[in-house]
């Protein structure tokens, strides 16, 4: 079951007695814990009915105990155990999650890792709890998800606005949404975030970026491509090359899966690049300034210069140094 058919059920009073949530992604872990903790119970049937444990802390019979007792003033008790991967002795909840109280909604947080597929434990939450694995999100499904998040809340964004803000943050969820809703709340009477809103809250220019350098790339247009290197230089935290070069090398190698598409249709392309339908124009005009060549010059640069900035076969060039020389050697 899905975290989204979770909450969903829950709003409409329908529960399970045993929810798990494992894996990498603590976003929709902590989404459903604080749903349990926080609306599930009225505030007056919490302060009996409410139980929370944390892993490192636990002793597995006193969350037992908890689950078995009965729900007072309240028809349902609900128990959290946080950071269940830290718990000693958490195979001894099998015994409870065999033959669970309806009366009590245990839900169980156990993040960073699975539980091994191959144990008794894991077998058993398959069949008797409402199981969900979350996974850490690809880093080009960001932008689709940041802008369903933004929908949901009322509010449109720019297309290059949410790849800015994505771009900044990473794949982090949790801080994307605490920006998002920062930026919901300086908006004032507007409805739609911009690249301006992105600029002024939170703090990313929207001429002196990653993707403006992607773009005077495909563009080879040297002189702004240069530009937007010297103002990493004096902004280093702004452009880092650690994080140009895999940027550029992502963009680069959806560029070069044009070359095998087949295809003229925009659509299929950008599902096959894994891009916006938006930006696939751009795309397939870089393909065409640079030639298949071209591009495949440009992957291999790019790996070399990636080496160089880490101090292989490299005496010490500065950032900004390698940056020009690697654009270059692009554009000549």
């Amino acid at each position: 079951m899905s975290v989204e058919k979770i909450l969903e059920n829950w709003k409409k009073k329908q529960y399970q007695p045993v929810y798990w949530l494992e894996g990498e992604e603590d976003y929709y872990i902590d989404k459903v814990v604080q749903v349990a903790e926080h609306q599930i119970l009225t505030e007056s049937e919490a302060s009996f009915n409410l139980s929370i444990f944390y892993g490192r802390e636990a002793n597995w019979a006193d969350v037992i105990n908890a689950c078995m007792r009965y729900p007072m003033f309240s028809e349902k008790q609900v128990v959290l155990l946080k950071e269940a991967q830290q718990m000693k002795d958490l195979d001894k909840l099998e015994n409870y999650i065999a033959n669970p109280l309806a009366s009590t909604i245990l839900v169980v947080a156990h993040k960073e890792k699975k539980i091994d597929g191959r144990s008794k434990l894991a077998k058993l939450l398959k069949e008797k709890t409402v199981f969900v694995q979350t996974k850490k999100m690809y880093e080009n499904q960001l932008p689709a998800w940041a802008e369903k998040l933004v929908q949901s809340k009322g509010y449109s964004i720019q297309q290059k606005a949410c790849l800015l803000l994505v771009d900044h943050i990473g794949n982090d969820l949790s801080r994307i949404e605490n920006e998002i809703d920062k930026l919901l709340i300086n908006l004032g009477g507007r409805t739609t975030i911009t690249e301006d809103d992105i600029e002024r809250f939170i703090g990313v220019s929207k001429e002196f970026n990653v993707f403006e350098l992607q773009d005077a790339i495909a563009r080879k247009d040297l002189p702004k491509a240069i530009r937007i290197v010297q103002y990493f230089e004096s902004n280093p935290k702004a452009g880092p090359i650690q994080m140009i070069l895999p940027a550029l090398y992502n963009y680069f190698s959806k560029v070069f899966m044009i070359f095998g598409a087949r295809t003229n249709d925009e659509k299929l392309i950008a599902s096959t690049i894994g891009t916006s339908p938006f930006f696939v124009k751009d795309y397939i005009q870089c393909s065409q300034r640079y030639g298949y060549e071209g591009v495949e010059k440009i992957l291999l640069l790019l790996h070399q210069y990636n080496l160089r900035s880490i101090g292989i076969n490299d005496g010490g060039t500065s950032d900004s140094a390698l940056m020009k020389e690697l654009l270059v050697k692009i554009m000549q």
